[in-house]
């Protein structure tokens, strides 16, 4: 397994039914081989690979999004778990808007970072809420047997799992993240020459 060090450039792969869809460079926050934390500054470039893509071309890619914006994104990656919390702020003052239950593929390790596929699928809990709504049901529903042909009840179980365990008071993250800062030297990182190149696997 290749573990990473704070500060280390770690690029995030999406590969959808055997192509790559998409990829971005991010920096290591920590890595203890179960939890890996990484953030992606403001200004972080997008990269959309050419290929047949039968489910059609990354969405942001057809919305001309090239670049991450705003305060810049924490992402919190367990092995073997279907799902990431993504941490975001905004306005001058950096406010925490809440927690992100991000459903995607378990990380797949690489030499330069991971691979994964995003689910559409989300449950978001804002900083304040009572509780937590789903979020892209529709978009799901469209789109979920086209790109994740055959998983589309895995995905909406394991959206039903994380569910279950907030109702039941579950929290298997630190909530001191909510105030984390990012290191002030740390800049948009560019993807390093071969990353397209770097063997990929299909789930």
């Amino acid at each position: 397994m290749t573990l990473f060090r704070p500060g280390d450039t770690v690029v995030r792969r999406e590969v959808i039914r055997g192509e790559l869809w998409f990829a971005s460079p991010s920096i290591c926050v920590q890595d203890d081989g179960d939890l890996l934390v990484t953030y992606q500054p403001p200004g972080s470039p997008f990269a959309f690979p050419d290929g047949e893509f039968p489910a059609g071309r990354h969405p942001w890619d057809l919305a001309g999004h090239r670049s991450w914006q705003g305060h810049g994104l924490l992402s919190l990656h367990w092995a073997d778990v279907d799902h990431a919390i993504f941490v975001f702020w905004t306005g001058p003052e950096r406010r925490f808007t809440g927690w992100y239950f991000n459903l995607q593929d378990a990380p797949r390790r690489t030499p330069i970072g991971f691979d994964t596929l995003d689910h559409e699928l989300d449950i978001v809990w804002p900083a304040g809420a009572p509780s937590w709504e789903w979020k892209d049901v529709e978009e799901f529903a469209r789109t979920g047997e086209l790109r994740y042909p055959g998983r589309v009840s895995e995905i909406q179980a394991e959206g039903d799992r994380i569910a279950a365990r907030l109702d039941a008071g579950a929290r298997w993250w630190d909530e001191s993240w909510a105030t984390w800062e990012p290191d002030p030297s740390w800049t948009p990182r560019a993807l390093p020459d071969g990353w397209e190149s770097v063997p990929w696997a299909n789930r």
